[in-house]
């Protein structure tokens, strides 16, 4: 006989049974790249908006979502393209206009490697101050799209460099220029004002990335009005449905075809290998220049130097600055050089109880920078022996060459020129302990890495420094070696 309660269990087994046979099948609609958040702490969603891009129609499992959250780095690599396209993070979905964009690229499967070429001095310092202000790798790539790393070119409309600057924007972001001098050919000085502006760009439009980058383009104004005009219509403001000028509705396009292909190259373009590691050092030498006495001094031939210091117009800096120097060594080879050691590095004589540490703090130097100046493999120092250290000699007067006169050098009272370091935060480090290490102002560190001074670190976040810092002696007197040597260099015929 049959109870009641047999036939109510009876009924739920068939209705539960029923729900789980009867569940749609997930499908995933057509896309080119699935978009993954960034996977390690400090690095904020990208394209997080339904504005960054046509509207999302996929459908997530339970178990794909918890696979999101994962927290892990990308795995450190030697070839910086690499670590470039293991960064990439904007979604990306298949459209008519990037279709186009990937097709262009793919007719062109050398583009890549030609323009990197010209990139390779600069591209890993762009990519350090992009990761040193938390912003979207494929920032990196804009140059790129801009103007193939050109940096002395000019568009119809007086925008200028690698970044494609105008006047007035790269005058606002601190970019200086003279008769002496164009900062927008500086590549690394124009990174500088052109990543302020696309962060000042991506705050005035509400985090939405594709919204930056059309503004860049086109300015601010314009792409504003294009939403406003949207909106009164009642259509959808993402970027695909905004009324653009033909050059911006390619622009954004061009940008995340390039991206696609940078992360996918199997799928067709020639993706170049290059270093993950500084192959030029920023120098400042603290005065006007010539580059004729520079290149005679370092080694470095006057037409390389030129190269990678486009921003300078003539073959002398600027009275009033900059004095910075890309030089096409590392930092440790530029420690090591006979360049640095005759000309910015300082004597220092153990005395009893002193420690490498203790000496390298004093000179404003890290441990590893020290020895690495004395071609030291040890700890070891014994009292009486002779260390070169980051503390500057005292600089001829002049860099220049003046015609008018016979020329000739004078000692100069105070010089400190500072070379530009990395520095990775480690476990427990902050602000106050670093500046503590390297014997630098508090303040400074936060201000070169655009920090507040109680900022909280996070292991693995990239700091830059700039060093030494130590005080000048009163009187250092030039070797007479060196005085002759510069003598000659000077009466030689240019």
């Amino acid at each position: 006989m049959i109870t009641m309660r047999s036939l109510v269990i009876c009924f739920l087994g068939v209705f539960l049974f029923g729900c789980e046979t009867t569940e749609p099948e997930i499908q995933e609609a057509p896309q080119i790249f699935t978009h993954f958040e960034p996977n390690y702490e400090h690095q904020e969603q990208l394209a997080k908006t339904p504005d960054d891009a046509e509207p999302k129609t996929t459908h997530t499992t339970p178990q794909a979502a918890k696979k999101v959250i994962v927290k892990k780095r990308p795995p450190k690599t030697t070839d910086l393209w690499v670590h470039i396209a293991n960064n990439l993070h904007f979604t990306i979905y298949q459209n008519r206009a990037l279709n186009k964009r990937i097709d262009w690229y793919l007719k062109q499967p050398n583009y890549l490697r030609t323009v990197s070429k010209r990139a390779a001095p600069y591209l890993y310092h762009i990519v350090k101050k992009i990761e040193q202000k938390q912003l979207p790798m494929e920032l990196a790539l804009l140059p790129f799209v801009e103007s193939d790393f050109r940096p002395t070119i000019a568009s119809s409309q007086q925008a200028v460099g690698v970044w494609q600057l105008v006047g007035a924007t790269a005058h606002h972001f601190g970019v200086k220029s003279d008769q002496w001098y164009d900062g927008r050919q500086d590549v690394l000085a124009s990174t500088d004002a052109a990543l302020d502006y696309l962060s000042y760009l991506h705050k005035r439009f509400d985090g939405n990335w594709l919204h930056a980058l059309a503004a860049y383009n086109s300015g601010e104004g314009r792409v504003k009005r294009a939403i406003e005009k949207n909106k009164k219509r009642g259509k959808s403001t993402d970027y695909w449905s905004l009324k653009l000028p033909k050059e911006t509705a390619d622009y954004v396009p061009k940008l995340l075809a390039l991206s696609y292909l940078v992360k996918h190259p199997q799928k067709g373009i020639n993706r170049p290998k290059l270093s993950n590691k500084p192959i030029t050092t920023q120098m400042n030498v603290g005065q006007q220049f010539d580059f004729s006495v520079i290149a005679k001094l370092s080694g470095v031939g006057s037409k390389q130097l030129h190269s990678l210091n486009q921003g300078y117009l003539k073959n002398q800096s600027s009275p009033n600055g900059p004095h910075t120097l890309l030089l096409p060594i590392g930092q440790e080879a530029l420690l090591k050089s006979q360049f640095f050691k005759s000309n910015f590095a300082g004597e220092y004589i153990v005395k009893q109880n002193d420690t490498l540490y203790g000496i390298a703090k004093r000179f404003s130097m890290s441990v590893s920078a020290l020895k690495q100046l004395n071609d030291k493999q040890t700890n070891l120092i014994g009292v009486g022996e002779k260390l070169l250290v980051g503390q500057p000699k005292t600089l001829p007067k002049s860099l220049i060459v003046d015609y008018k006169i016979s020329p000739y050098l004078e000692p100069q009272e105070v010089v400190i020129p500072t070379i530009e370091i990395d520095y990775e935060v480690k476990q427990g480090d902050t602000l106050w302990s670093i500046s503590q290490l390297y014997d630098v102002p508090h303040s400074d560190l936060a201000k070169w890495n655009k920090l507040s001074a109680s900022s909280v670190l996070k292991p693995g976040k990239q700091l830059v420094l700039f060093i030494p810092q130590a005080e000048q002696p009163k009187s250092a007197p030039i070797k007479k070696d060196l005085l002759l040597d510069l003598q000659k260099t000077l009466n030689q015929p240019w």
